[in-house]
């Protein structure tokens, strides 16, 4: 068995203001119907594939197991990462978790992140990488570069490699992300893969490596896994050994120093989409060379991209040519094309500013389902609240303010105070400053109710919980 194991963290900002800090790239539907994390997870199932192992942030647990669930997985592990620490720390942690139960298995180490079409072919070369993995290598996949990109990594076989085999071949280097001029030169070698970040070598493999290459890592990891604290069914590292390690990849702490490398080869398109101009040309841009969503027009455009994810702000474009332009309700985004990879600038001017926009989604994703702020004054709020069924709030109070709850879809179960009632579609209820209070969805389908808040201050912060199901403080 083969056991996926899905990194599942970071910001994401080359894609803002789609993918922010609060809810980054691997959770949005940038292809499809279907999150770029839940088509990794489902591409790394099935015969042959343990259940996913899934490193993540704390934000992020309860969205994890949400889409999980929605794409009908379960998985084997969630292991919580106090702080991001890069991916050496990251792997690490899942392999000493894998290696206490089996120190032969596979483990396929991944970002979720990731746009691979074709999935039984890229299972299929995971196989054929397998047996190498199984004799002690470290198998690191190579992309078939199609072009000379210089926001890629790049892998450069040893001599007598062959860039098209189908079983793992000698690797060479790793090279940094290069300027245009030596990528063009790359290319044409023909001896340069893209460096994918995905890996693929047994649990014992890559903890000997450890002990070989980045011994300093072992005990910090080692104490973070067996202090860690069992959450709802999340596996919680310690935070006082982990927040001690240092930030590093994998690639610097383990595979430029290891001397049982192997690149398995791989040419049936792959994208990490790291950045508007890739979610282009992955798109499938018209025969005027333009990508546009449902709700975005392009008039006399080429070579654009018009993205609108509101279905209630219509995007047009006239007249535009190398244009990537992505609208929010809360942020736009125009840029040209050529300076995609320039857009992380804009999250960090806009965080300089103090704007909320540089890194909170505009809809706050919660465990028990997510709100928006419709309306904020001075000294009011009006949010829309989705619960989902079977899903409670937490019983709670707030010092500033009084809150009024009208239901506008399914049925609501509602605390005040030693009060529980139910309220339904088209009925409202009034809770007091000062009440204890909890909103629940008895029902089987979700619950939506619009909120007005009032009171001198309407701050997330402003809460007192008494119970919660999720374990929240």
């Amino acid at each position: 068995m083969i056991h996926p194991i899905l990194l599942c963290g970071g910001s994401g900002t080359r894609l803002w203001p789609l993918s922010r800090k609060s809810y980054p790239k691997q959770f949005a539907k940038l292809k499809g119907e279907e999150s770029l994390f839940q088509a990794s997870a489902r591409r790394l199932s099935g015969t042959g594939f343990a259940a996913p192992m899934i490193l993540t942030g704390d934000p992020f647990r309860f969205i994890v197991t949400e889409q999980l669930a929605a794409i009908e997985q379960a998985p084997q592990a969630i292991l919580i990462e106090p702080e991001g620490r890069n991916t050496a720390p990251a792997v690490l942690a899942a392999a000493l978790a894998l290696e206490a139960k089996d120190p032969e298995a596979l483990m396929l180490v991944a970002p979720s992140d990731h746009v691979i079409p074709d999935a039984a072919g890229f299972r299929a070369t995971i196989e054929a990488a397998a047996p190498a993995a199984a004799d002690g290598r470290l198998v690191t996949f190579g992309i078939t570069p199609d072009r000379p990109e210089t926001g890629y990594g790049y892998l450069e076989l040893a001599g007598g490699a062959d860039p098209a085999a189908d079983s793992p071949q000698p690797l060479a280097r790793f090279v940094e992300k290069p300027d245009a001029e030596r990528a063009a030169e790359m290319l044409a070698a023909g001896n340069f893969l893209w460096n994918a970040g995905i890996f693929l070598f047994a649990a014992k493999t890559i903890v000997a490596a450890y002990e070989a290459h980045a011994p300093e890592l072992l005990a910090g990891v080692r104490a973070a896994l067996e202090s860690a604290q069992t959450d709802l069914g999340f596996t919680r590292l310690a935070p006082e050994p982990w927040t001690a390690l240092p930030d590093i990849s994998i690639d610097y702490a383990i595979m430029e120093k290891a001397d049982n490398l192997a690149v398995m080869p791989y040419g049936a398109g792959w994208s990490d989409l790291g950045g508007w101009d890739a979610v282009w040309l992955e798109s499938g841009p018209d025969d005027a060379g333009n990508v546009t969503s449902e709700h975005a027009t392009a008039i006399d455009c080429r070579d654009t991209l018009l993205r609108s994810e509101t279905p209630e702000l219509e995007l047009v474009g006239i007249g535009l040519e190398d244009i990537m332009a992505v609208a929010m309700n809360d942020a736009v985004l125009v840029a040209h094309k050529s300076e995609a990879q320039r857009v992380k600038e804009a999250v960090s001017a806009l965080k300089e500013r103090g704007a909320k926009q540089a890194t909170s989604f505009p809809v706050d994703h919660r465990p028990w389902g997510w709100f928006e702020s419709l309306v904020i004054g001075n000294r009011f709020q009006v949010k829309r609240i989705h619960v989902h069924p079977g899903a409670a709030l937490s019983l709670q109070s707030h010092y500033h303010r009084s809150e009024h709850w009208i239901v506008v879809e399914g049925t609501a179960r509602v605390t005040v105070d030693d009060e529980v009632k139910l309220v339904t579609e088209n009925e409202s209820v009034y809770l007091p400053l000062g009440c204890v209070h909890r909103m629940e969805n008895p029902g089987k389908v979700p619950m939506v109710l619009i909120e007005v808040q009032t009171g001198s201050y309407v701050g997330e912060d402003d809460i007192v919980r008494y119970e919660d199901i999720y374990a929240r403080s």
